[in-house]
């Protein structure tokens, strides 16, 4: 039997933005949805982070994701097995109240929300773990004979993003009983072991930047497992340097893949202000959701603290080249991890 394999949907995200709701809708009713169709995939694992904040969701992103997500699952008579994640909770410590089990009550029939540890046709179901089911969790998997699993597991020495290591998770040995093991929560997809974090179906940040994203199918009887791209992006960027740039080609560009899209402009070399207006202003017409420039500083030195810091780079590369620099007697691990805290609650409550 195949099934497909979904990781952090974050439906809501980025304080609800249309721009992300409409790349997402394009990517299930272009890619998602007619591959499942053509190959007689009937069923969906989605591997927690169903929806993106813990306490509350716009009625637009519910009524935008029960169109082009649920109310298709429904349409098309799948099933959709969704276990906890932490974004799904409301309390950091129980997963007593969640929004899949409080926003999905109508679709029973397709739907199947796992609050607790289980099995599904010989493959273990593990949720967020928390205070509340730490030790539930831990002895049902001593006790379990089955050799596949899936959860939403945060295990230390993982990337979160690319080149971005967890060192504060939980230890992988405690998963080393099965053979494999397909974890939500970390969106950089990425294996070790017996261990495969599946990644997200999309880009959501500019960590995301030019990283593989969209879906798996496993196999069950081969173990198998699949990955299925998602060619639709949110973030591009362009190399500014007009030395190599003439007047014509950039004004008579196709812009019409940046039309509502997060644009990153790095400038190199700018010597000819109406080349670089121009293309600005094509940009601009394009109609992006933004466009932002920066100066490439690969090359600066900072004198206070001797890092060097591209401004190309996404957010988090550089938060965590400044605290590497640091020479203060300091966990720079959880250092990282609460800038990490802040960045993702900044993104969150971007726009609501």
């Amino acid at each position: 039997m195949k099934i497909a394999i979904l990781g952090d949907t974050h439906f809501g995200m980025r304080g609800d933005s249309l721009a992300f709701h409409a790349l997402y809708s394009k990517f299930y009713k272009d890619i998602f949805f007619p591959y499942l169709l053509q190959n007689g995939i009937t069923t969906i694992f989605q591997l927690g982070d169903l929806f993106d904040r813990r306490k509350y969701i716009s009625f637009q992103s519910l009524a935008l994701c029960r169109k082009y997500f649920f109310d298709e699952i429904s349409r098309y008579n799948l099933e959709l097995h969704v276990l906890l994640g932490n974004h799904d909770i409301t309390y950091r410590n129980t997963l007593e109240v969640n929004s899949p089990e409080l926003l999905l009550q109508e679709y029973t029939n397709n739907i199947f929300i796992y609050n607790e540890p289980a099995s599904w046709q010989g493959i273990d179901i593990i949720p967020w773990i928390c205070k509340d089911n730490e030790q539930q969790i831990n002895e049902y998997i001593s006790r379990s004979n089955n050799s596949v699993c899936f959860g939403h597991f945060e295990l230390a020495g993982f990337e979160m993003d690319r080149g971005n290591f967890c060192h504060e998770g939980m230890d992988p040995s405690i998963l080393r009983r099965y053979e494999i093991v397909l974890s939500g929560h970390f969106h950089h997809k990425s294996s070790q072991g017996n261990i495969t974090y599946v990644g997200t179906p999309g880009e959501m940040t500019w960590a995301d930047y030019n990283d593989d994203r969209g879906f798996h199918i496993f196999d069950t009887n081969t173990r198998e497992l699949e990955f299925i791209a998602n060619p639709y992006r949110m973030f591009y960027k362009i190399k500014y340097n007009d030395d190599d740039m003439q007047y014509n080609e950039v004004a008579e560009a196709d812009y019409s893949q940046y039309t509502g899209k997060q644009v990153k402009i790095v400038v190199e070399k700018r010597n000819n202000s109406f080349i670089f207006d121009t293309l600005i202003d094509c940009l601009t017409k394009a109609n992006p959701v933004d466009v932002s420039v920066v100066e490439d500083f690969s090359d600066t030195i900072l004198a206070s603290d001797d890092v060097k810091i591209d401004e190309a780079e996404d957010t988090i590369s550089i938060l965590d080249k400044y605290v590497d620099g640091l020479t203060l007697p300091v966990d720079s691990s959880k250092i990282k991890g609460i800038l990490r805290d802040v960045y993702f609650e900044a993104m969150t409550a971007e726009n609501s």
